[in-house]
């Protein structure tokens, strides 16, 4: 793992943290390459520093309806991904992320999408603040996407793998609920994903294992500072 720091020499507030994080993510956006999107307030910063970075983006693939909205007012194109063959880099946050650079995802309803975006990227560049980086996954209660009527069956699949359960008040882009699941210690995150994946009902779990981040940006009292794998 390399990383660099780009040092401020200031004390920062965790949203000062983002925009900065947001304006870094802008150098690994290639002028003419087809650009992914994902969500959360510090993509909301980095989309931001896109529009004034002046950069050539000819077309966006969003990952939500929030940063849809957000790129269209900005004038930019956002297509569906069938239009396209192939995402130059994907910038996206995490909910957690730790040292293999696998994720917990999906606090803000997204992972489905975000994970269909992700694994037709040619890079996955993370933007985060330091308190997402963490030792062992699942502190952060871990998002799952469920099919509707499968709620409860699934709820007590969870159970029985020592998981507790909590329904979402919320409805995905897609139609579907979230459990997010409290009490587990995720230390083998491809075991766990490939695990809860399999389990009749669930759309797919915010687990990014298989398909994890290449670049870490991580916003920090120090600076902003790159891990790269």
């Amino acid at each position: 793992m390399v990383a660099e720091i780009i040092r401020m020499g200031i004390s920062m507030d965790q949203k000062e943290l983002k925009r900065l994080v947001g304006q870094s993510a802008v150098a690994y956006v290639k002028p003419g390459e087809i650009l992914g999107v994902g969500t959360g307030s510090t993509v909301d910063c980095f989309i931001d520093a896109l529009k004034d970075s002046g950069i050539d983006v000819p077309a966006c693939v969003s990952s939500s309806v929030r940063s849809t909205k957000k790129l269209q007012d900005y004038g930019y194109r956002v297509v569906d991904l069938n239009e396209v063959d192939r995402i130059g880099v994907y910038i996206d946050g995490a909910d957690e992320i730790d040292a293999s650079f696998s994720m917990i995802k999906g606090g803000g309803g997204a992972l489905t999408r975000e994970k269909i975006v992700a694994s037709v990227s040619d890079r996955f560049v993370c933007i985060a603040d330091a308190s997402k980086k963490v030792d062992v996954l699942g502190q952060f209660p871990l998002p799952i996407e469920v099919i509707p009527m499968a709620v409860r069956a699934v709820s007590a699949e969870i159970q029985r793998l020592g998981g507790e359960p909590v329904l979402r008040d919320f409805t995905t882009d897609n139609g579907n609920k979230i459990l997010d699941v409290h009490g587990w210690k995720i230390e083998d995150a491809c075991a766990w994903e490939e695990k809860l994946n399999q389990i009749v009902g669930v759309v797919t779990v915010g687990l990014f294992a298989h398909r994890g981040a290449d670049i870490l940006l991580l916003g920090t009292d120090e600076g902003v500072k790159t891990f790269s794998r």
